[in-house]
């Protein structure tokens, strides 16, 4: 099956996304477009690859996983490139495994320790999938489900909402559990997603994109990248990655990138990576703070991070090793970066993290903005 033009829309839009003097808009005038095609079944459900297009970047995408497979944009130079870790075709992900790429991560994304929690005095066991813990909803988490895909757009974003209902007990977890997605790519050059869920039983949830980016094109590691988070504290771990329950202020600490720091020097002082929950919000609320901010001097690339969620994790590639990726690169260690909008991990274990339970009558509302410019 050829693609097919769904939508097509031509709009004039003057971009102010500049952040400062040197940063510019990438381009005036957008084509808002959708492309889909049906590249796969699974389970008797069509697998659709789309592509998000305002003629200046592109977002691929598709309802199996909802998965982000790639974003293209412009560099300093007006050449477009991949900038994110991906495989040759959406068909491959249901065959061959990989660390996530570009996933939906839920019911519960990161890690809960010893796979199990309680709730009203009931404990409900989950598969150990990351040692003896659970990690990303388990053996068949919303990363290898099919979503229920329709096509939309306005006059300033085209987009994909995807519905997806897990069934009550399904990887252990209580509740029919009804999720909406909606990935959308605007005329300013932002990828906006988000997620609303309801359930009819008490439940736990913590819904993120696992993307991982490399604002450089894939040509290497990302050590050359300059983060900054408006972050004050961070949530230590153990040895296997659990947060042990504290929240440590950032100062003196290689956390701390409150200013801009060159990645490859603050992992360096962190002794080989960063896997951890910065700390974003101490309360809940809606308000879309600005939590980090990527910069690629090289290619000029900048991509800010904004999302109303309480934690961003910050996952530097440290276990990616030797892998077949997409175009015939290899991917290694440290080559792309993730950051993971969600709820503090482990978090229905530690009565001082925010809570992950979800009730009935109650809406969990998550939305994450990953906004795209250049710098000279």
């Amino acid at each position: 099956m050829k693609y097919q033009n769904l939508l097509g829309i031509s709009l004039t839009a003057l971009l102010a996304i500049s952040c400062s003097p040197n940063q510019k808009p990438i381009k005036e005038e957008i084509n808002l477009m959708i492309k889909a095609e049906q590249v796969a079944e699974h389970k008797g459900q069509p697998v659709f690859h789309y592509v998000l297009d305002n003629g200046t970047m592109q977002v691929e995408m598709s309802n199996y996983g909802g998965l982000i497979s790639k974003i293209i944009t412009p560099d300093k130079n007006g050449k477009l490139e991949n900038i994110t870790l991906t495989l040759d075709s959406v068909a491959e992900y249901l065959t061959k495994p990989n660390p996530f790429f570009g996933a939906t991560a839920g019911r519960v994304a990161n890690r809960i320790a010893d796979a199990k929690f309680t709730l009203d005095g009931t404990t409900y066991e989950l598969a150990k999938t990351n040692g003896d813990n659970h990690l990303h909803g388990g053996v068949e988490g919303f990363n290898k489900k099919v979503w229920t895909p329709e096509t939309y757009s306005n006059d300033s974003v085209v987009g994909v909402k995807m519905t997806y209902i897990s069934p009550d007990g399904e990887e252990g977890y209580p509740g029919t559990l009804t999720t909406t997605l909606w990935m959308e790519l605007t005329a300013n050059n932002t990828l906006r997603i988000r997620f609303e869920s309801k359930t009819d039983k008490k439940t736990i949830l913590n819904l993120t994109n696992h993307t991982y980016f490399n604002l450089g094109g894939i040509k290497r590691d990302v050590l050359d990248h300059e983060f900054q988070f408006w972050a004050d504290a961070y949530t230590p771990v153990d040895d296997e990655l659990i947060p042990t329950g504290e929240v440590k202020d950032v100062t003196g600490t290689p956390f701390d990138f409150r200013t801009p720091k060159i990645l490859g020097d603050q992992i360096e002082a962190n002794a080989g990576g960063f896997d951890h929950n910065m700390v974003m919000k101490m309360e809940k609320s809606d308000e879309m703070k600005h939590f980090v901010r990527v910069r690629h001097a090289e290619s000029g690339r900048v991509m800010d991070m904004y999302s109303d969620n309480m934690g961003v994790q910050f996952y530097t590639g440290n276990f990616i090793s030797n892998f077949a990726g997409a175009d015939g690169k290899t991917y290694d260690k440290h080559w792309g970066f993730c950051l993971e909008s969600q709820n503090w991990p482990d978090a229905i274990n530690h009565d001082n993290f925010p809570s992950p339970i979800l009730n009935p009558g109650e809406k969990y509302v998550h939305t994450i903005e990953y906004r795209f410019s250049v710098e000279k």
